[in-house]
């Protein structure tokens, strides 16, 4: 089960002219968990999407796009809101930035009620705005506190919605404790590490600000099952308890943009990791493999099983 948010991604179209007036722009189905949900659903996985989808016009885009994917919608609540809405800015690198508008949208008015029961032998990934955004932050940090199922958490840092390191630091230690508990899962990018890493109490100090030392301190203080680090073209890595390190490279690949690439980079790494039962390596792979392909295409557009082994044999 993959749980937060899913919205439009407006990007201004390449192809059409504009003026003062008028100008055009793709509405594209996003949002972090969702492309999580997707991708995993693209992979093979027996996926269920966790979220509150508008029924306006974009609400029922979304619901397209995930069943599409073979995603069940089972457990998703159909919300009154309007649909949450992020406007993309693309640098010459393909690197995306976000502006956000979501004041009273569907994605962030959890209740009780929405939230099933899991068992222990489910999986829940749960990421992005949802966990920080009030008031369904606080719902479904308390719908955790309680949670039997195995538990992996992607921070996936939004500076355009908390500026300050040390708010959005107060807002994530929360996550990392209840997922601690679990023996969860705790994963981010290296830009997100380096962030928080600027909050007077997240950890760096003496041990400097390397991201990958630094998550290794939060799995030791939190008590984490594990730390998976995406470092953009230089692949990924894990830490384990007691600070065994595993490390792979990045796939090469011509960037159109990197809109999904950590979500995609996460599916790919628990197919792996939770549904394969493969090795840290081997996860961390399929995770650095689904990411690049994503980067070669606009949008989060995850590839399927087959494209992600046919692109590791290719390397190897």
């Amino acid at each position: 089960m993959v749980c937060g948010e899913a919205l439009i991604d407006l990007v201004q179209s390449d192809t059409a002219s504009s003026d003062s007036f008028s100008s055009t722009w793709l509405a594209l189905s996003a949002g972090g968990p969702m492309n999580s949900a997707v991708a995993l659903g693209k992979l093979g996985c027996d996926t269920h999407f966790l979220g509150r989808i508008s029924r306006d016009a974009f609400g029922r885009q979304l619901r397209q796009h995930i069943l599409e994917a073979n995603v069940n919608l089972d457990l998703a609540t159909e919300a009154s809101q309007a649909t949450s809405i992020a406007v993309v800015s693309l640098d010459e690198g393909g690197v995306a930035s976000y502006t956000f508008h979501f004041n009273d949208t569907a994605n962030f008015g959890w209740q009780v009620d929405d939230l099933p029961e899991l068992n222990r032998d489910d999986w829940l990934h749960i990421a992005s705005l949802s966990c920080i955004v009030s008031p369904g932050a606080e719902v479904l940090l308390d719908w955790m506190r309680d949670m039997r199922a195995g538990i992996s958490y992607d921070i996936n840092v939004r500076p355009t919605v908390i500026a300050d390191p040390d708010l959005y630091w107060n807002k994530v230690q929360p996550w990392l404790r209840v997922v601690g508990r679990r023996q969860g899962i705790v994963k981010a990018s290296d830009e997100d590490i380096k962030f928080l890493a600027r909050a007077a109490s997240s950890g760096a100090g003496e041990g400097g600000t390397d991201p990958v030392d630094l998550a290794g301190r939060w799995v030791e203080q939190y008590g984490l099952g594990l730390a998976v680090i995406t470092l953009g073209p230089g692949g990924g890595a894990a830490v384990e308890p007691g600070g065994t390190i595993t490390r792979v490279p990045g796939f090469p690949t011509k960037v159109v943009d990197t809109v999904g690439a950590g979500d995609t980079f996460m599916a790919g790494f628990l197919d792996g990791y939770v549904k394969l039962h493969l090795g840290l390596a081997a996860s961390l792979e399929r995770g650095t493999a689904a990411a690049s392909i994503v980067c070669s295409r606009q949008g989060p557009q995850p590839p399927t099983s087959a494209e992600v082994d046919d692109l590791i044999a290719e390397k190897a």
